[in-house]
């Protein structure tokens, strides 16, 4: 059996962006990939996020928020940068064979009332599982 590709999904704080990522990736193709997601610093991972992910089947509740140091030692094959923030202070990840950066909005700035944030994290959520459908959805073996 080949060994599954190694990718790493960055946000500023792994709170939300990168957490809905590294959630939907595993969820829709974690047979091909090992998942990994961190950020340029800690915080925890959003109640909201948690709770879009929720909505549509996937259970991120046990993740927690990461740092890039924490990823010391490990190697990917693909690092992704999805914010600006995070591509500004890590343009180039070292322990990745190849960075790339694709920019989402951040859920927690949508403004409005708490459902209308709500609904910020469930369009980014979409927005999200699109580009990883698109981006990794097809096998290279077939």
């Amino acid at each position: 059996m080949n060994r599954k590709t190694r990718v790493l999904f960055i946000c500023t704080a792994n709170a939300a962006r990168s957490q809905m990522a590294e959630g939907l990736l595993r969820a829709k193709y974690g047979n091909r990939f090992e998942v990994f997601s961190a950020g340029t610093r800690q915080a925890r991972v959003s109640p909201r996020a948690i709770q879009v992910m929720d909505e549509i089947g996937i259970d991120i509740s046990h993740h927690r928020s990461k740092t890039i140091d924490e990823m010391t030692g490990l190697t990917f094959d693909l690092a992704v940068t999805l914010c600006d923030n995070a591509h500004r202070i890590c343009p180039v990840v070292p322990c990745a064979k190849k960075t790339v950066h694709h920019g989402f909005p951040d859920p927690h700035l949508t403004p409005g009332s708490d459902e209308d944030i709500l609904q910020g994290y469930r369009n980014v959520r979409d927005m999200i599982a699109a580009w990883i459908d698109t981006t990794f959805g097809t096998d290279p073996q077939q």
